[in-house]
């Protein structure tokens, strides 16, 4: 009698030793799992949701066992759906930070990054305005997660537009101040020999050109050629 209560009964009463392979539910909608998993002698419990923009609401996004997993009969396969409505999370501040790092901002925020429009101003690539559905907004303020976020960033360039100053027959060190000092940035800076004889480390060339009417932005390159023999024939200055 005993042999046979818990080598035959049992076993047979408990399903011992009958598994069962999980499916993949991933990817199916709430309402189709209910009868999906019942044939295969499954349950399922809803554990969790999220949201995100690009899968259907009430898609089961994850689950838990893994589909392959063997199981017992009954199991309870744990899911996580996609929400219908989006929650409201709190913007982030992205203005006067840079373009990178706003861009690592909005993903950790599950927000999307929009139109980047640049707009003259000498904070290059740092982000001047931040925008939803074409509005300003806020830091702090509520918006939808997944939400487009628009940046307008600066360029790196001023507005007004001047006459290019001439630094050719300056030296070398003495033209780099003085297009510094005009709101300028130095490009290349490039060593060649001098034609008419200029002593070494005179400026002979100059791009742009100063010629009369030629005008430049705040915050433009400009590149320059040096009398001399240096061995670095091309050098960037910051």
């Amino acid at each position: 009698m005993l042999f046979f209560f818990f080598f035959v009964y049992l076993p047979t009463t408990t399903n011992h030793g009958e598994t069962y392979t999980v499916p993949k539910v991933e990817g199916m909608k709430l309402n189709e799992i209910e009868d999906f998993l019942e044939d295969k002698s499954l349950n399922y419990f809803v554990s969790d949701s999220s949201y995100r923009s690009d899968i259907a609401p009430f898609t089961v996004t994850i689950q838990d066992p893994a589909p392959g997993a063997k199981v017992k009969a009954g199991r309870k396969i744990y899911i996580t759906y996609n929400m219908k409505t989006a929650p409201l999370i709190k913007m982030p501040k992205l203005v006067d930070g840079s373009l990178k790092n706003a861009e690592m901002i909005l993903k950790s925020y599950d927000l999307q990054l929009g139109k980047t429009e640049y707009k003259p101003d000498l904070a290059q690539n740092t982000v001047l305005e931040q925008r939803v559905n074409g509005r300003a907004i806020a830091p702090g303020a509520p918006i939808t997660k997944g939400a487009v976020v628009d940046l307008v960033v600066g360029n790196g360039l001023g507005n007004s537009e001047f006459q290019i100053p001439n630094v050719v027959g300056m030296p070398r060190d003495e033209a780099v101040t003085y297009l510094i000092g005009a709101n300028l940035q130095i490009g290349a800076v490039s060593y060649m020999a001098a034609p008419n004889g200029e002593a070494d480390g005179t400026v002979i060339r100059q791009r742009p050109a100063a010629n009369p009417g030629t005008m430049i932005r705040v915050g433009e390159l400009v590149d320059i050629w040096v009398a001399g023999t240096d061995p670095g024939a091309t050098e960037a200055i910051e």
